[in-house]
């Protein structure tokens, strides 16, 4: 299975995705400088961070993210409108057949009959794609989950997690690259799943594989639980669109925003709810995203920059190696 395109051909088919295709913007050298001054000095002043992370962390590994200019949900909008035209195309070119031909037979008396140009905008009417299903999934991409390694905004984190300067992730994330860059389990929120994990039915214990579960909706994966006297089913850990978000991990994720001085909102647009009301929660927030989000005017400061380029920086700033 491939990259997010993979992840979301297994999701149902869910019309109401919300806004897509939204533009990027990037702030200028000059006020990008004065930016990445201010979140030092808002890192610094917290004593109590917590982050949460969108896809837009994992563009650079070549993982698409869903609503920027590329992304998953606005190729598929592009994909719904364009079918419109065609059907529509279409239906007015049989409609423009069926009359001259009608016009034709009560002229001569003769079968009414489809020319070839009629019957091939039929043909491709009927042949055209539809919108992509857990049924029919994309052709695969080089951009595999398994084969792509974390970034450099996953490699800071975790390295700032390690040093004690952030003390939670929350991921909507399913690309399991928070784990594989070495963020403890305990540190971390995982609310939509992780397509490397699996979990048990009965005691609960998850197992991150090095391969892609596959399956959407706990669905079983045919594995067992390994710990002793249980041996329960194992089931995988994504989340469909009407799924309850997992109650530990989410309670954990309000508990630490609750508490945060400063959350910081990377690579997301903050539009999917309730993670994405979580960073209102904290004293104060910042995001750092190439997209507008709903709730900018509340926060601290918005830094329009690929999320790679904040990181680095502000690691470099704190003496943090990664």
């Amino acid at each position: 299975m491939s990259g997010s395109g993979g992840y979301a051909a297994r999701l149902s088919e869910y019309k109401n995705k919300g806004v897509v295709g939204l533009t990027e913007k990037f702030d200028n050298s000059r006020v990008l400088e004065a930016k990445l001054a201010k979140l030092h000095s808002l890192f610094v002043s917290s004593k109590s961070i917590v982050v949460l992370t969108g896809a837009g962390i994992s563009t650079s590994a070549g993982i698409p993210d869903f609503r920027g200019p590329k992304g998953i949900w606005t190729l598929e909008e592009k994909e719904k409108n364009n079918l419109k035209k065609k059907r529509k195309g279409a239906s007015e070119t049989k409609s423009k057949k069926q009359k001259k031909s009608t016009n034709e037979s009560a002229e001569f008396g003769s079968l009414v009959t489809v020319d070839d140009d009629t019957l091939s905008a039929l043909s491709a009417h009927s042949a055209l794609p539809t919108t992509t299903s857990s049924s029919s999934p994309p052709p695969p991409s080089p951009n595999l989950f398994q084969v792509v390694p974390p970034t450099p905004t996953h490699l800071a984190l975790a390295s700032l997690v390690k040093q004690n300067h952030i003390s939670h992730i929350i991921t909507q994330n399913v690309d399991g690259l928070h784990i594989r860059s070495g963020v403890p389990r305990s540190n971390l929120s995982i609310l939509h799943g992780d397509c490397f994990t699996e979990k048990c039915e009965l005691c609960s214990k998850e197992y991150f594989r090095d391969f892609d579960i596959g399956g959407v909706s706990f669905k079983l994966t045919g594995r067992h639980c390994e710990e002793p006297n249980c041996n329960g089913a194992l089931r995988d850990t994504i989340l469909d669109w009407e799924d309850e978000l997992p109650e530990e991990d989410f309670a954990l994720a309000e508990e630490k925003c609750e508490q945060a001085d400063l959350v910081l909102a990377l690579g997301t647009s903050l539009r999917i709810i309730p993670a994405g009301q979580l960073p209102l929660k904290a004293k104060k927030f910042v995001v750092v995203n190439l997209q507008v989000t709903p709730y900018d005017s509340k926060a601290e400061l918005c830094i329009a920059a690929k999320v790679d380029e904040v990181m680095v920086d502000l690691c470099s700033g704190l003496g943090v190696k990664f």
